[in-house]
C-alpha cells in the first residue's frame, strides 16, 4: 500500500545553503525555487483535475530530468508500495537506474553507498548541503508517498521527508520534487542545472502536485473502529488508550497528526530517540553512517510523525530502517531508547505513575495486530476502489482495465501479506485469495472480464465483513 519516499527521495533542505557554487545557489535554486515552488491550491475534482493527476502520473514514472536515468519512480515504484526495501531491490537488474553509483563513474564516490542501499534500503541525503560530501551526509530509508493530504500540513507549514524539512524553498510537495531532481537525478556531483539535470517546470510540479496528492487515503480514519478479532480488538484499546499505550496522542486516528499537549498540533516533529537505539543494523557493518541530527542545521533531533495506517506493509521502519517488522516497531516504545527521549520523558510527566510506555509482550502483540487490521483494511478498499474503476472501461479499453486489477492484485496480495504475518483473520485470508484468483480471471478474460470483477469485488466485501462489522 505505500511504502517509503519513508523519505530518500526528500529533496533536501540545505540545498540553497550548499556550498556547490554561488552561481548555482544564488541564481538557479534562489530564482527557480522561488518561481517554481510557490504553494498551490490544489486541483478541484473534475476532468481537468483528472487530466493533471494523469500528467503528473506520466511525469513521476518516466521523466528523467535530463539527468542520469532515474525517475521519482526509480526510488518510489508503484509495484511496490512506493518505497524501495532490500526485498524488492534485489529483484532489479544491475543497469537498474537505482544502481547508477555502481556503473557511472561520475557518481562512484559520495553519491550513495551501493553496500547500505542493497542491504537495508538506504539512501544518501546531503541534508546540510553539499560543500563536504564525503563526510556531511546521512543514510535514510525510503518513505512511502500514500495518503500525504492527510500528513503534510501543519500551523508550521508543510512538513516533507523524515525530518519534516525533506525539501528546499518552502518545503512543499512542489519543492519537494525540485530537491530531489537536484540530489538523486544528477549526472555528476556538480549538479549543475542546464548540465547535470534539468530543473522541473512549474507546470510539471502542478502536476506532480496533484498526483502525489491523489495517492492512498483522502481522509484519516474515524476510530475507534467495530473490529472482529480479540487481539486486534484489545490493540485497538490499547492503542486509544492514553494512559497504556498513549499512540493516539502522535497519531490521532491512527494518522500523522498529533494531539500532545493538549490540543491537536496538526503534522508535528518528536525526538524519539530513535539514534539513541544500540546496534543499528548499518552500524554494525563499519560503513561511515554519520549521526542523523534530524530538523534543521544544525538538526534539533527531531522526526517527522508519519501515518500508521499504511505501516504495516511499508516497512522496514523508522527514519533509519532499524527495524524490520511492525511488532518490533511497536516494541521499540517499550525500551530505554524511547523512554529516556525528549518524547519519552514529556510521556512521563504526564502520567500520574511517572512511565512513558510500558508495555507487556502479548500487549506489543495486540498494538501490532490492530495495525495489521487496519493495513490490511485500507488494502481492501483500495481494491476494491480499482475494481470498480475497471468496471467502467469500454470494449476499446482493454489495456487500461487491466492495469487497475494489477494493482487490484498487488493491494489483495499486500492484505493477505499483512494478515497471515500476524496469524490474523484466516477466514478473511481465504476470502482474500479468492478474491485474487477472480481479478487474475478478469485480467486474462475477454468475454467474462466484467463478470469476475464483480465476483472479485464480492469476495473483498466479505474479508472486509471478517475483519470489520458493517456500519
Amino acid at each position: 500500500m505505500g511504502r517509503r519516499i519513508r523519505q530518500s527521495t526528500d529533496p533536501r533542505r540545505g540545498v540553497t545553503r550548499a556550498a556547490i557554487a554561488p552561481l548555482l545557489v544564488a541564481v538557479s535554486l534562489g530564482v527557480m525555487l522561488t518561481a517554481a515552488c510557490q504553494p498551490k491550491e490544489p486541483p478541484a475534482p473534475g476532468s481537468d483535475r483528472d487530466k493533471l493527476i494523469a500528467q503528473g502520473k506520466e511525469i513521476f514514472f518516466n521523466e528523467t530530468f535530463s539527468g542520469n536515468s532515474r525517475t521519482c519512480g526509480t526510488c518510489h515504484p508503484a509495484e511496490n508500495n512506493f518505497i524501495i526495501d532490500p526485498a524488492f531491490i534485489a529483484t532489479l537488474p544491475n543497469d537498474n537506474p537505482l544502481f547508477v553509483a555502481e556503473f557511472n563513474p561520475d557518481l562512484k564516490k559520495n553519491f550513495e553507498n551501493p553496500r547500505l542501499m542493497r542491504e537495508f534500503g538506504l539512501i544518501l541525503e546531503n541534508l546540510d548541503g553539499f560543500d563536504d560530501l564525503a563526510s556531511k551526509f546521512v543514510m535514510r530509508g525510503v518513505p512511502h508517498v500514500l495518503s500525504l493530504r492527510t500528513s503534510v500540513e501543519s500551523p508550521q507549514g508543510p512538513r516533507t521527508g523524515w525530518s519534516g524539512d525533506g525539501a528546499p524553498g518552502d518545503r512543499t510537495l512542489r519543492s519537494f520534487a525540485v530537491g530531489a531532481v537536484i540530489q538523486h537525478f544528477t549526472k555528476t556531483l556538480n549538479r549543475v542545472p542546464g548540465v547535470d539535470f534539468r530543473l522541473p517546470t512549474d507546470k510539471e510540479l502542478d502536476a506532480l502536485e496533484a498526483f502525489m496528492l491523489s495517492l492512498g487515503r483522502q481522509q484519516d480514519l474515524t476510530l475507534p473502529l467495530r473490529l472482529r478479532g480479540t487481539v486486534p480488538k484489545r490493540g485497538q484499546a490499547i492503542f486509544l488508550d492514553n494512559s497504556l499505550g498513549k499512540c493516539n496522542l502522535c497519531h490521532v486516528n491512527a494518522g500523522a497528526t498529533a494531539n500532545f499537549g493538549g490540543g491537536n498540533i496538526g503534522n508535528a516533529n518528536f525526538n524519539t530517540g530513535v539514534e539513541s537505539l544500540p546496534d543499528q543494523p548499518a552500524d554494525l557493518t563499519g560503513e561511515l553512517v554519520p549521526p542523523d541530527d534530524g530538523l534543521g542545521t544544525p538538526g534539533d533531533g527531531t522526526f517527522n510523525t508519519p501515518p500508521l495506517v499504511e505501516a504495516a506493509d511499508t516497512g522496514p521502519f523508522f527514519h533509519n530502517n532499524a527495524i524490520e517488522t511492525i511488532e518490533g516497531a511497536v516494541a521499540f516504545y517499550n525500551g530505554d531508547a524511547f523512554n529516556n527521549s525528549p518524547a519519552g520523558r514529556a510521556l512521563a510527566r504526564g502520567d500520574p505513575r511517572g512511565v512513558g510506555i510500558k508495555l507487556d509482550a502479548t500487549q506489543v502483540v495486540a498494538a501490532a495486530a490492530f495495525l495489521r487490521v487496519i493495513n490490511a483494511l485500507e488494502n481492501i478498499r483500495s481494491a476494491i476502489a480499482l475494481l470498480e474503476e475497471s468496471l467502467e472501461k469500454g470494449l476499446f479499453e482493454r489495456r487500461e482495465a487491466k492495469e487497475l486489477i494489477r494493482r487490484a492484485i498487488s493491494e489483495t496480495e499486500d492484505s493477505i501479506m499483512v494478515l497471515q504475518g500476524g496469524g490474523l483473520h484466516p477466514e478473511a485470508v481465504v476470502h482474500l485469495q479468492e478474491a485474487k484468483r477472480l481479478a487474475a480471471k478478469a485480467a486474462a478474460s475477454f468475454l467474462f472480464r466484467r463478470g469476475h470483477i464483480r465476483n472479485a469485488i464480492s469476495a473483498q466485501r466479505k474479508a472486509q465483513d471478517s475483519l470489520v462489522e458493517p456500519s
